[in-house]
């Protein structure tokens, strides 16, 4: 079977056909480092780890870029609201998204550029989009002219006067139209900024990925992802200032998003107590099971993410991982690898796992591994990934006072223990003169 993707350039699935058969190029944006990554944050990076998995095994060499926002005005309004020291903010923050995908068994990018490393590349493209007619300077402001380019609102559909009335463009006095978006913005008081030709100041969001892009992946490149509420306007202003600045005619050639994310049936909101940080979900849960509860839904779909369904996920995991206890990872599946094929269709593929049975154990682990899942030994995640919220070491010093109570022969005490630590959720089993442990 041959790779399939949906295209939301064209509106349709469409078979695979790479720029460069021996080098895929894919660029997915990354987070803005201002606060803890929530659980919505976390679908996009979860699903391209996928993707990126399955272009790794079907080409030869694949370039994955995911950059890091380090310069926004929502960064400079935590600073502003707490008293940080906006580089504290932004370090702090990356670090704990890095944590956060690594509990979630993705694969680090081969390339993670930051957007205040790039500001030279910034102000070249500006510079050519004044140059070429397609931007100009109005009272410290550098703005792309929507009107110079007639393909404006491919990506979206929108035309114009929807755009202007869908509220998510910013109107100002200084705007020739009000569709037009910043590629510079002026920087006072302790906002970050950099000198340039149109005063001291920064560049707008939508740039920075234009420009950094363009200098891992090239004017043109394959894939695009991120997640659906970037079509407009983040998306369509990138393809607008790359075209016009490199005079291609695309930017990318796949655009590939993901669905919307609610959180027990509502939209996440703090008011209403199911806005979940990837940090604190993983206090309560493995990461192994949030993954797999992202991955039942396919990345399209809107999905309703829930704390019942991570702990599903979690059972399914433990039945999975007793299966598995001395398997050695064979040949992928086949059944896995076609589903991954036809757009990405995660459900299909943990389908598939379960379909596999107890009789094949060593498929079992290939087919998950595949997925990210399955990445622990056994004795390990069923002694680290329970829900109980007793330690290793607590454990161990009741087991340690159970074998003292057994061999005073106080079985009546023994029995407490065990029970007791049933009921933590820790399952204690006897053999050859040893007591071992794991979570049930």
């Amino acid at each position: 079977m041959t790779l399939s993707l949906h295209n939301t350039l064209t509106r349709k699935k469409q078979t695979f056909t790479p720029l460069d058969a021996e080098h895929i190029r894919m660029y997915v944006c990354g987070p803005t480092v201002y606060d803890l990554a929530h659980i919505g944050n976390a679908r996009p990076v979860v699903v391209f780890d996928v993707l990126y998995r399955l272009l790794k095994v079907l080409y030869p060499k694949v370039t994955y870029v995911r950059n890091i926002t380090d310069v926004d005005d929502k960064i400079n309004a935590r600073a502003a609201e707490t008293g940080e020291d906006i580089r504290t903010i932004t370090q702090v923050t990356a670090a704990q998204f890095h944590a956060d995908a690594k509990a979630l068994n993705t694969l680090d990018p081969d390339f993670e550029p930051r957007a205040t490393d790039h500001i030279g590349e910034m102000k070249i493209m500006i510079a050519d989009l004044i140059a070429k007619g397609h931007a100009y300077v109005k009272e410290g402001h550098v703005l792309f002219d929507t009107n110079s380019w007639d393909e404006y609102g491919l990506l979206s559909g929108h035309n114009r006067d929807e755009i202007i009335a869908g509220a998510r463009v910013e109107v100002a006095p200084y705007k020739k139209d009000a569709a037009d978006f910043v590629l510079w913005k002026p920087s006072s008081g302790g906002e970050p900024g950099w000198d340039s030709d149109w005063g001291f100041g920064r560049p707008g969001w939508h740039l920075e990925c234009s420009a950094m892009s363009n200098k891992y992946l090239g004017p043109e490149f394959d894939i695009h992802g991120g997640g659906q509420d970037l079509i407009f306007p983040h998306h369509e202003n990138e393809i607008a200032q790359s075209r016009c600045s490199h005079q291609t005619d695309i930017m990318a050639k796949y655009w590939v998003h993901n669905g919307y994310l609610m959180a027990e049936g509502e939209k996440m909101s703090k008011s209403l107590g199911n806005f979940y940080t990837v940090h604190e979900l993983l206090e309560e849960f493995p990461g192994e099971a949030i993954r797999l509860a992202l991955l039942k839904t396919h990345y399209r779909q809107p999905m309703d993410f829930t704390k019942a369904g991570i702990a599903e996920a979690k059972k399914e995991l433990d039945r999975w991982y007793r299966m598995i206890d001395g398997a050695s990872a064979s040949e992928t599946p086949t059944d896995v690898i076609a589903a991954l094929e036809d757009d990405i269709n995660t459900p299909q593929a943990i389908a598939a796992l379960h379909g596999l049975g107890d009789g094949s154990p060593d498929a079992l682990l290939a087919g998950a591994n595949f997925l990210g899942l399955l990445e622990q030994d056994p004795e390990q995640w069923f002694r680290g990934a329970g829900d109980g919220d007793l330690d290793e070491a607590a454990i161990d010093a009741l087991i340690a006072e159970r074998d003292q109570a057994r061999a005073d022969k106080d079985f009546a005490a023994s029995d407490r223990i065990r029970d007791a630590l049933l009921e933590k959720g820790v399952v204690l089993e006897d053999s050859s003169g040893q007591t071992t442990w794991r979570r049930k």
